[in-house]
């Protein structure tokens, strides 16, 4: 097997807090600014820097992988004016195989604090991008991010990662989504203007939802939320009367006592001709009487019934997590006999192997149909065929040579083993 020393070294919200990551992190300037210094080091080949609120990552090529890792720790801190020794501790590495897995972990989610979540593909492909542009990358590089994205696209595909709600706001979406089925042209009344309720409101209007009034004990509070979110605001005062306007009611509110009663979503109701309602009840203390629920065409959920739906939707992540597991396993193998094809001769060998038992076969086929010709007559004809499939194969081969040490060398080499069906 070729040998390439892949490393990776990296911090990221699992071994470093997030005081230390922020002052590890690399603006698009300063990675710019890094190339140069990391091809200052002999050991380092090709890199490539990935950094995300969430991690720091540096993967790179390498001639000795432990001088590599070294001076990547040792440049990373040097570059941000820290001490590798206060440091040391939070940093992991990885080489070849584990480097592969992590990568592909990671472009696939299932590295990050939210299973699932959909950031962070588009952001190992903008930093791949900016490596490429920077030409820091090479043949081995370029080949691994490549195949890291097309593993994250198929995990997003064919497993149900991604599917399930993780967060309150969007679980409150799931369930209004089962409720209605269809959130266009539907209308949502926030009662209270919380961080949690905003984003559920945001999260609404994401899915079509049309109409949006805001109440707050602070009318100006409400008045800029409702500007926000292109609705309009209510006095806390009067929006009782106005309940029955809502499809989804959100409330999140520090009122110490029940807010909204079961009277008054009856009266709602009424009005409402027994339209469905539903309300989701962040607060704590709650802002809805728990009687409420026991209306006909009322869903109410509470915070507590919004973890329970949450909790359950990580556990079927975590289920989908080990499927696609399985998957990068399978890729990370085939990864690495890439690798063990990089420096061209196996394939090359491979291809001469299947042409000359295509040609064994094919002159002996022929030769049993001429029986007349002498021996020494068949052997000539032998070792023409031979010398045949021989100059045939020269050029292409030492073009592929060429080519597999190039930038771009791993597309010829998939190419040539598609052409000739290496892999099949």
């Amino acid at each position: 097997m070729a040998e390439v020393n892949l490393i990776l070294v990296g911090v990221n919200h699992k071994t470093t807090p997030v005081e230390i990551r922020e002052k590890l992190a690399f603006t698009k300037g300063k990675i710019e600014e890094s190339v140069g210094h990391l091809f200052n080091f002999p050991d380092i080949i090709e890199h490539t820097i990935l950094s995300t609120c969430n991690r720091v990552e540096i993967y790179a090529r390498a001639n000795c992988q432990d001088s590599a890792i070294k001076s990547i720790k040792q440049f990373i801190c040097d570059f941000h004016g820290l001490s590798l020794l206060e440091l040391e501790d939070h940093f992991y590495s990885y080489r070849n195989k584990e480097a592969v897995e992590h990568l592909f972990r990671v472009s696939s989610s299932l590295d990050s604090m939210i299973l699932g979540e959909a950031q962070i593909l588009g952001q190992v492909k903008e930093a791949y991008s900016l490596a490429r542009d920077l030409r820091s990358t090479g043949l081995v590089l370029n080949q691994l991010f490549e195949k890291a994205f097309s593993i994250a696209k198929k995990v997003r595909e064919e497993t149900g990662i991604a599917e399930r709600s993780v967060s309150i706001s969007s679980a409150a979406v799931e369930l209004a989504q089962k409720i209605f089925d269809d959130l266009e042209n539907h209308t949502v009344m926030l009662v209270g203007t919380g961080e949690m309720a905003e984003l559920a409101a945001k999260h609404l209007i994401s899915y079509g939802v049309k109409t949006v009034y805001v109440t707050s004990r602070t009318y100006e509070r409400a008045a800029n939320l409702a500007r926000t979110l292109n609705g309009s605001a209510l006095d806390f005062e009067a929006f009782k009367n106005e309940l029955h306007r809502a499809d989804i009611v959100i409330t999140s509110t520090s009122a110490p006592n029940f807010i909204i009663k079961k009277e008054i979503v009856e009266k709602a109701i009424h009005e409402r001709k027994n339209k469905p309602i539903f309300f989701i009840d962040i607060a704590v203390p709650r802002d809805i009487e728990p009687d409420v629920n026991d209306l006909e065409n009322v869903y109410l959920y509470d915070i507590d019934d919004l973890h329970v739906v949450v909790s359950a939707n990580i556990k079927e992540r975590e289920k989908e997590a080990e499927n696609a597991m399985n998957f990068i396993s399978q890729e990370v193998t085939k990864f690495n006999n890439w690798v063990g094809a990089l420096d061209a001769v196996p394939t090359i060998v491979e291809i001469r192997k299947k042409a000359e038992n295509i040609r064994k076969q094919e002159i002996e086929k022929t030769l049993k149909k001429i029986s007349h010709l002498s021996e020494n007559d068949k052997q000539l004809l032998r070792q023409m065929s031979s010398s045949m499939v021989n100059k045939i194969l020269h050029k292409p081969t030492i073009k592929l040579k060429q080519k597999t040490q190039s930038e771009d060398g791993h597309v010829y080499l998939k190419a040539i083993r598609h052409l000739f069906h290496l892999d099949d």
